[in-house]
């Protein structure tokens, strides 16, 4: 049986630990602060019934850092975002850990390599940016650092595929990575909307979960450019982009697709490739989507 260690037992330290306990790894769960590291078990067992689980989910608590870590194939830092901190939990992390041993980090903006700063060996240290909660989103970013060897990367998403997670791979350590860069690129145009007086709060809101929140289940950003074509996207960028806070101009991979003549499903390429069966299947999906969230929500056909 895996073992492995998660460092810091709150928010998401504790249902990481629910996740790897409920996937058949043996987990020890460590944290420096007494009264954090006894609700663990609580706060697991809480989740649990809330879910409906009927499972007896049993882990480990340690005081000491050192004893925790010692022994693991895996171990996940969920410390807070203090990036000093997160520097000297790897630093001790790596002189005790296996040489085997996967070192990840949870954080959810930091670059991996100043996570990694203070550590030896960087080649066996990733970041997997498990989402809140994580017993419940299955979204982990697995992200490359400088001197991350691929294996490392390989290993980890394996391991969490193995634990019913979806990972990807973000191929280069940028803060922020691939999710929180759009979520926060959405809240910056929200804030500015509502700064410069055009909407209020409540609107910003209505209009995602009552507009293009309806499809973001099914239908993610670069298909929707494809579903729509990308030659209509490249006119909608260019007389909405340099009017933006600051001003932007559309991309040069969009305006390189629709030099080529790939507008999306309508010609079988854009940023994907679409068979005529694949591009039905989509409008399906949506379709599908959008009607149950009618019904669910009282609207009529």
């Amino acid at each position: 049986m895996p073992r492995a260690a998660v460092i810091g037992g709150g928010l998401m330290g504790h249902g990481i630990a629910q996740v790897l306990a409920l996937g058949g790894v043996d987990v020890v769960v460590h944290d420096p602060v007494p009264e954090a590291l006894a609700a663990v078990p609580a706060r697991i067992a809480a989740n649990l019934q809330a879910l409906g689980i009927d499972a007896d989910v049993r882990v480990e608590l340690e005081s000491e850092l050192e004893a925790a870590a010692g022994g693991a194939d895996w171990v996940f830092e969920a410390a807070p975002e203090d990036l000093e901190l997160k520097q000297q939990i790897f630093e001790r992390l790596d002189a005790v850990a296996r040489p085997d041993a996967i070192l990840a980090t949870n954080t959810s903006v930091m670059r991996v390599r100043d996570v990694a700063a203070l550590a030896a060996r960087r080649e066996r240290i990733v970041g997997t940016h498990w989402w809140n909660p994580p017993f419940l989103v299955p979204l982990v970013e697995v992200v490359e650092g400088p001197d991350t060897e691929p294996p490392a990367i390989d290993r980890t998403i394996a391991f969490l595929r193995s634990l019913g997670k979806t990972p990807v791979h973000v191929r280069r350590d940028v803060a922020g990575f691939v999710g929180n860069r759009l979520q926060h690129a959405l809240w910056r145009e929200a804030f500015d909307l509502v700064d410069k007086g055009i909407c209020d709060a409540e609107t910003i809101d209505t209009v995602i979960k009552a507009g293009f929140g309806r499809r973001l289940p099914v239908l993610g950003p670069m298909e929707n450019a494809d579903l729509v074509g990308l030659d209509l996207t490249l006119a909608i960028h260019e007389y909405v982009l340099p009017e933006l806070d600051p001003p932007s101009q559309p991309s040069d991979g969009l305006r390189q697709h629709v030099e080529r003549g790939e507008l999306g499903m309508k010609t079988g390429a854009g940023f994907r490739h679409w068979s005529e069966r694949d591009a039905d299947e989509v409008r399906g999906r949506v379709l599908a989507r959008l009607t149950a969230a009618n019904e669910e929500n009282g609207v009529a056909r």
